[in-house]
């Protein structure tokens, strides 16, 4: 009797062995294997294959012979909303899965891929498992086979090559996702500008009052403006001031202007009879401004149409120089060139004048 006591409890013990035994599938992260336990739990089984898990994880699935458990570690992803950038933690294994999740609650989203250290673009999530995918840059979109393929691996099969302040971002486009690159250049740029130089005046002696001449010509200075400026395929983002100063200082004008008084003229020689004055008289008791309406219609700037004969009297370049005029005589002031114009008379007399020169008498 005792024999068949001890049977019992054995055949007991081993139906209790046998009942704690599991055969379950273990999928963490996609990885999928077969393993066996004796654990009492989930968490006992995790324990038993070294698989940590945080309060962010998740962990699906009842521990019974057959069943399957999964695990998906939570990966914190930089992301861009209507509100701006943020960061999220996503349980999705791929990137049109956790597109597909963030957009039921944040509406249109993007996915920011990082880069590394050395300029290698880094994304924790495949495209998609098993879909295509389009990668848009410099204006134009290539297809590329996604399936279990990450962002770096489908750039290099779309042949971009990267620049370190490329953007780099994931976003749905129907059924699948698009690797979208934005192409960011920040460059100096250098401009320059014009300074307008001031003008003064001082008073020369040595010139008769009512005349003038430019003693230093003004210059115009330069001032350069030094940008750093962010442009997005092409598309100006930011401009930032870096220096703004004038490099070459402007040469103020200067002009003299004559303070020595001009001279009496000479009296009037007497005519008798009412004939005409005496061209060897005093030129300023002359009738300058009916000459200079008969020849140039009272125009200082004046030029004929030849090009040859300037100003109120009609002066060539070679007679204006010859009674001390500098220049052309449409740039001199009316007194000026009266003045000058009293001179030739008084050196030459009217017959300078050949057709207007008796209006000098009226």
């Amino acid at each position: 009797m005792a024999g068949a006591v001890v049977a019992l409890v054995l055949a007991g013990g081993g139906f209790a062995v046998a009942a704690a035994h599991k055969t379950v599938t273990l999928d963490v992260d996609g990885e999928v294997r077969t393993v066996s336990t004796f654990a009492g739990s989930v968490s006992g089984l995790l324990d038993q294959q070294g698989i940590t898990v945080g309060e962010r994880d998740l962990v699906s699935g009842r521990l019974r012979d057959g069943a399957t458990i999964v695990v998906r570690h939570a990966k914190e992803l930089p992301i861009v909303t209507a509100d701006g950038p943020t960061t999220v933690w996503s349980t999705a294994l791929t990137a049109d899965e956790a597109l597909q999740t963030l957009s039921d609650e944040h509406g249109e989203v993007a996915l920011v891929v990082a880069r590394a250290a050395d300029g290698q673009p880094e994304l924790p999530l495949d495209l998609t498992a098993d879909g295509p995918a389009e990668v848009v840059v410099d204006g134009g979109t290539i297809d590329v086979t996604a399936g279990d393929v990450q962002v770096a691996a489908a750039l290099a099969g779309a042949g971009v090559d990267l620049a370190l302040e490329d953007e780099i971002t994931v976003v749905p486009a129907g059924d699948s996702v698009q690797v979208v690159v934005v192409r960011v250049v920040t460059e100096e740029v250098t401009t320059t500008s014009e300074v307008p130089f001031a003008s003064s005046q001082t008073d020369d002696p040595n010139r008769t009052v009512g005349t003038s001449a430019v003693v230093t010509a003004g210059v115009p200075g330069v001032r350069t403006v030094v940008e750093r400026v962010t442009t997005a395929d092409g598309a100006e983002r930011t401009r930032e001031l870096l220096s703004d100063e004038v490099t070459t200082a402007p040469v103020d004008e200067v002009v003299a202007v004559g303070t020595k008084p001009k001279p009496k003229p000479a009296p009037t020689p007497s005519s008798g009879g009412g004939s005409a004055p005496n061209p060897s008289g005093s030129a300023a008791g002359l009738n300058w401004a009916a000459l200079a309406q008969c020849e140039s219609g009272g125009n200082p700037t004046a030029v004929s149409k030849s090009g040859k004969y300037h100003g109120l009297y009609q002066f060539s370049v070679s007679t204006w120089q010859s009674v001390g005029g500098s220049g052309l005589p449409s740039q001199a002031s009316a007194s000026e060139q009266t003045q000058r114009a009293q001179m030739l008379y008084e050196r030459s007399g009217a017959g300078q004048w050949p057709h207007c020169g008796p209006r000098l008498f009226t």
